[in-house]
């Protein structure tokens, strides 16, 4: 492989780990709820930041915008599906981390997800560089699908250990019940859209990127901020509609001023997405044509140890020995290892074809 798919590779696990672990200002807080820290964090992450950095550089975005949707608007639409199905999950998987935990939400979603994410570019072939993808009965698609499958097992792993602990803590059936089995029928949900964040890159990089690079925008604005600032209004809107929801609901819309901490904390969640999601971008256009496909499962594997980081971090294992934690051990070991064989799959699709 080339210094820029290392390169690559490194951004990809990078942003998994990233955005793993950005949740870990919730665990701070007193005051904000899931509504409160969510509305800021959306709103920093999804709109604010992507918009000011893509019209710094480029002032009539909306004009080059307006010429991707005369040319290309499927790409466009597509695009904000994909992004609606993630905002669905995103929400769900901040509600799904205060009822069963950050482990075991880390593990169901992207168990459900990582499938989907993976196997979809390599199906139905992505915009710009990702149209060249490896079919998945190729021998590079086949080793990634291998690298999914040791993956699951990883999955697996993680839920177990996650119900195990659980068992340890011995948390009483009447308290739990209705919340843990809500919130395991949210992750579920949850996993089956989580996917929609990388497909709508996948599927609107290409013309945005170009339409931009023909402004003379920087490449790294081009093919990163500029497509989040336009592929994930769908995804977006359900991230600040539902928390405006909640607060109104709530009455609770003074709450976002009782704390200069909180709100701090939740601009830097915020931050956090969208420092994520840029990197997560660029690796996967680093890797190459099958960055779509490989960069979304490693940045997945990663993303599960960043989880079980923050939960660990968090106390959520305190007092929990023996079986559980082995398993929890033993879990990030294979999430690694699927993660190399998954980038085993972009050497083999380097290989010339054979004769």
């Amino acid at each position: 492989m080339s210094s820029e798919q290392f390169l690559g590779i490194f951004l990809v696990v990078l942003a998994g780990l990233w955005m793993g672990s950005g949740g870990w200002p919730i665990k701070l807080m007193k005051k904000y709820q899931y509504e409160h820290f969510g509305f800021v964090a959306m709103v920093i992450g999804l709109v604010v930041a992507p918009w000011i950095i893509t019209l710094y550089y480029c002032p009539n975005a909306l004009e080059v915008y307006k010429s991707v949707w005369d040319s290309n608007r499927h790409a466009l639409l597509v695009s904000n599906a994909w992004s609606l199905s993630w905002g669905i999950a995103n929400v769900l998987c901040f509600l799904c981390f205060v009822r069963i935990g950050f482990c075991l939400t880390g593990g169901i979603l992207t168990g459900l997800g990582v499938s989907t994410g993976v196997m979809i570019p390599m199906i139905f072939k992505g915009s710009g560089l990702f149209k060249d993808a490896k079919d998945i009965t190729s021998p590079a698609g086949l080793m990634v699908m291998a690298g999914v499958v040791v993956m699951l097992v990883g999955v697996v792993l993680v839920s177990f250990a996650g119900l195990g602990r659980d068992k340890v803590l011995q948390k009483k059936a009447d308290e739990k019940a209705g919340s843990f089995t809500a919130g395991l029928i949210m992750a579920v949900i949850a996993g089956i859209t989580s996917a929609g964040m990388s497909l709508s890159f996948v599927y609107s990089q290409g013309p945005i990127k170009e339409a931009m690079l023909a402004h003379n925008v920087p490449s790294i604005v081009a093919e990163t901020f500029a497509v989040w600032a336009v592929g994930i209004i769908g995804g977006a809107a359900i991230n600040i509609l539902y928390p405006a929801f909640l607060m109104t609901k709530h009455k609770s819309w003074a709450v976002l001023a009782s704390s200069p901490k909180e709100l701090l904390l939740s601009i830097l969640m915020g931050l956090n997405t969208i420092i994520a999601v840029v990197l997560m971008g660029k690796g996967m256009l680093s890797i190459g044509a099958m960055g779509a496909s490989i960069g979304f499962g490693i940045q997945q594997a990663s993303q599960m140890i960043g989880n079980q980081s923050v939960g660990f971090i968090g106390g959520e294992w305190k007092g929990v020995y023996g079986k559980p934690r082995n398993q929890m051990y033993l879990s990030i070991l294979v999430l690694i290892l699927a993660a190399v064989i998954m980038a085993g799959g972009n050497y083999v699709a380097s290989l010339p074809a054979a004769e």
